[in-house]
């Protein structure tokens, strides 16, 4: 929505919007908006299968990025099973956005310049490793001020609640 916002404010500038796959999926009707009013918006829509920033906080205060990933329920009731079959390149396609899949590092930039160059709305699609495939990102030089229960008896909990009041 910010995106289209910008481009209706300054219809001579290039507009891009960097959106995870958590946020795409809070707001993936704007896309119909933009494809109905010919907003030429580009879109790096970045696929890692979770709610990586979130995933993190979550670990941070002892949650254990609970509920945080696309998968399946494995046998112990954990979100630990299959990736979900979640495709949101083709979601993007379906509400009329132009798609450019990127599968490799290299198709980067020709993606970009192929999409720049565009004069509708349309969408790089980027699907990242996850978690369980390479380390996640480097720690962050910020801190998200989220209280950590006093009381809780979790072991990850309670080291995140010693963090935090070692924080406070």
């Amino acid at each position: 929505p910010a995106a289209i916002g910008v481009r209706l404010a300054a219809p001579e500038r290039p507009v891009w919007a960097l959106v995870g796959d958590g946020t795409y999926l809070m707001m993936p009707t704007e896309i119909v908006t933009a494809v109905q009013e010919g907003i030429a918006i580009k879109v790096v829509l970045i696929q890692n299968h979770g709610y990586a920033s979130i995933g993190g906080l979550s670990e941070s205060v002892g949650g254990e990025r609970f509920g945080t990933a696309y998968r399946f329920r494995a046998a112990d009731g954990t979100y630990t099973g299959a990736p979900l079959p979640v495709d949101l390149a083709a979601n993007a396609a379906s509400l009329g956005m132009d798609v450019i899949r990127v599968r490799a590092v290299g198709e980067l930039r020709g993606a970009l310049t192929t999409a720049r160059a565009a004069k509708h709305p349309t969408c790089v699609y980027v699907e990242t490793e996850t978690a369980d495939t390479v380390p996640g990102a480097p720690e962050a030089q910020a801190w998200w001020d989220v209280p950590v229960a006093e009381t809780a008896t979790r072991p990850a909990a309670v080291e995140a609640r010693a963090e935090y009041d070692r924080r406070g």
